[in-house]
Formats: structure tokens, sequence, C-alpha cells
């Protein structure tokens, strides 16, 4: 049986003020202003079970950093699924 085998296709792009952009630089650009917007107005304090003592934090505080470890976490196993 023939496999078919193309070549390699360039990323999808849109023009935004003369220059190609690919799409999924604007996808992570609103993502992030979404989730900068949704940090910023969350302001309320929160009691947090770390096992044994509750911590009191304000959540804009403890949804940066779960922002934060995402980021960085799957970072991580991109880097990681890319060296196979």
């Amino acid at each position: 049986m023939a496999q078919k085998t193309s070549g390699p296709q360039a990323p999808s792009t849109l023009t935004v003020k003369g220059r190609n952009v690919r799409i999924r630089t604007i996808g992570i650009v609103v993502l992030t202003a979404l989730a900068i917007w949704f940090i910023a107005v969350n302001t309320g304090s929160v009691a947090i079970r770390l096992w044994v003592p509750i911590v009191t934090l304000p959540l804009w505080a403890v949804l940066a950093v779960t922002l934060v470890a995402g980021v960085v976490l799957g970072a991580y196993l991109a880097r990681r699924r890319a060296r196979r």
C-alpha cells in the first residue's frame, strides 16, 4: 500500500497591519489577556487548606500562582514531546 506524503506545510497566518501573524500566536495573546483580566477582577480573599495548615490569601495571588504553574508544566511537557 502506498503512503501519501506531502511536504512540510507552512503554519496558518493572518496579515495584521502588513505583518504575517500566526493564528496560534493570536490565540495565545487572546487567552493571556483573558487570564490576566480574570485574575485582576478576582480580588477577594480565600482560605486554602494545604494538607495541615489553612492559609488565607488574596484570590488573585492564588490564580496567578496556578497560571504560572500551568504554563511551566505545559512548556515542560511540550519540550519533552518535541524531543521524541
